[in-house]
């Protein structure tokens, strides 16, 4: 708890967590917001396709949004670091956190193992079972990021 605490109190997450500024704690929040807009957004397009919706479409030019999914994903992944820096006492002892943390990282996984199996524009076999998994685990992992001002510790950040 001591080291969680002194990452709270550095000059920089105070700064995030106590400055009032635009430039802190809501443009940080706000670079997660638009992180999570086109991860999210981009995943279940793909989702959708894969299911199904659209099938006329071919699959192949998919592929050119996948650079604009990793790019959600990291800038939802440093803003995340920056969030949790400014409440690190609190969200570290959260067990939705940890939650959050393993469908996140099974999500990932899961995107990992659709892009790689569709190169060239061929669906794998078991395409709309990853489809239904990638939906299942964004909407827990983002439902868990809500629920994590309700549920567990809540700091007044």
């Amino acid at each position: 708890m001591e080291f969680l605490t002194g990452v709270e109190n550095l000059p920089f997450s105070t700064w995030v967590r106590e400055s009032g500024s635009l430039f802190g704690y809501a443009l940080i929040l706000t670079f997660h917001t638009l992180g999570l807009a086109l991860l999210m957004g981009i995943s279940f397009a793909f989702d959708l396709r894969l299911l199904g919706f659209a099938a006329e479409s071919p699959i192949a030019p998919y592929e050119r949004l996948f650079p604009f999914l990793w790019l959600g994903f990291w800038l939802n992944a440093l803003s995340g670091i920056i969030l949790l820096m400014a409440d690190a006492s609190t969200k570290m002892v959260n067990p939705v956190f940890y939650v959050k943390m393993a469908l996140i990282a099974l999500a990932v996984w899961n995107v990992t193992i659709i892009h790689k199996r569709m190169r060239g524009g061929a669906l794998p076999s078991n395409a709309k079972t990853l489809a239904w998994i990638s939906i299942f685990l964004w909407v827990g992992a983002t439902t868990a990021g809500r629920l994590m001002a309700y549920l567990g510790p809540v700091a007044g950040v």
